[in-house]
């Protein structure tokens, strides 16, 4: 078991639907630290349950593809997202179309 923290951003992760993402600030926010980004990613890094938490569908704040230890990193992450009917521009999701609206 990871810290309240972890545990709390973690269940927030799980409530993103496929075809949406989060960025990391989002759940930091939403877990009520917004200023704890990093420590989000951290998390999500450390991830125990990957088929039960989607770390794949937390993104930067600008849509970028970040930190996936999976398969092959972040070609793998891209492949599951498209796999999922998220929207990208170019290499990074499109927030306007694919970020999710939260709880």
């Amino acid at each position: 078991m990871g810290t309240a923290f972890t545990e709390t951003i973690y269940a927030f992760a799980r409530k993103i639907p496929k075809g949406k993402v989060a960025t990391y600030g989002q759940l930091a926010q939403l877990a009520g630290r917004p200023a704890a980004a990093r420590a989000v990613g951290s998390a999500m890094r450390c991830n125990p349950d990957i088929p039960k938490t989607p770390c794949h569908r937390v993104v930067a704040s600008d849509g970028s593809l970040t930190g996936y230890s999976a398969g092959q990193g972040i070609s793998t992450k891209r492949a599951m997202l498209l796999d999922e009917g998220v929207t990208f521009k170019g290499t990074k999701v499109d927030l306007k179309v694919s970020q999710w609206k939260g709880i």
